[in-house]
């Protein structure tokens, strides 16, 4: 009976997550790293809680990349989730695994935590290379099947690391048309959002959520125009990545600076 109520209250929240993602009007989301983080962004006024898997990565001593033991960042995800009403959706970078069925075994396991959405990136977290785009479709494809035969509509943000790339390597148009060939692919797998770090010229974010078939998600920093003006681009989706770790961090350092002379 616990886990079933618990499993209902999972699923309402689902939905609404959803229903947040609004090009336009887009879902700010201040990504945290632990219960204290999350408690705190909540009682600002957050409409959902997000991880950043760098942040999570970092604060347990861990570099980002998947280096961080899934188990750890899955306890991680069960405390935060118990300590906010609010839905979660965790980073899970490229879904710890090779192949589909492993990825797809992470979101199931995602999912009993308590997520109702995830990050899924398509480059391999040993060197940020990309993956084809038949191969992260693949790996799309298979986590949309697992979120479906549990009966949550899991969010899938579909991270493509086009723009991480060196610019010099391809044109403005060709990342672009990248971008927007991978999204619809990613789409047609099952994905729900369209993530695309490291992107910040105006020109190209107007261009890509007009393109995209998903919401368009952006990180602010690296030179990404404000919120208002994200929101005037198309935006459906804003986040904040590893910023509000490293602005904290930096607060307790020269607090515990001062304090010891």
């Amino acid at each position: 009976m616990f886990w079933e109520r618990k499993r209902m209250e999972q699923r309402s929240k689902a939905e609404p997550f959803r229903s947040l993602h609004i090009p336009g009007d887009p879902v700010v989301l201040f990504n945290i790293w632990d219960p204290g983080s999350a408690v705190a962004v909540a009682r600002a006024g957050a409409t959902a809680i997000a991880t950043s898997s760098w942040s999570v990565a970092h604060s347990n001593g861990f570099p980002d990349g998947e280096r961080m033991p899934l188990e750890r960042a899955l306890e991680n995800l069960c405390r935060i989730v118990s300590v906010t009403k609010l839905p979660v959706t965790i980073d899970l970078e490229s879904g710890y695994g090779d192949s589909a069925d492993a990825v797809g075994k992470t979101v199931a396991r995602a999912i009993e935590a308590g997520a109702v959405g995830c990050n899924l990136e398509d480059s391999f977290p040993s060197d940020g290379k990309l993956r084809t785009t038949g191969d992260q479709v693949g790996r799309t494809r298979q986590a949309r099947r697992v979120a479906d035969d549990s009966d949550i509509r899991l969010f899938i943000n579909a991270r493509t690391d086009v723009f991480l790339r060196d610019p010099r390597v391809q044109s403005d148009d060709a990342l672009v048309a990248e971008a927007v060939e991978r999204g619809r692919a990613y789409a047609e797998a099952g994905a729900d959002g369209l993530f695309t770090p490291g992107l910040a010229d105006v020109t190209w974010i107007a261009r890509l959520a007009k393109q995209s078939p998903l919401p368009l998600n952006i990180m602010v920093g690296g030179g990404a125009p404000p919120i208002r003006a994200l929101a005037e681009l198309g935006v459906g989706r804003v986040s904040y990545g590893p910023v509000p770790y490293v602005r904290t961090m930096k607060v307790l350092e020269d607090a515990a600076r001062a304090a010891t002379g």
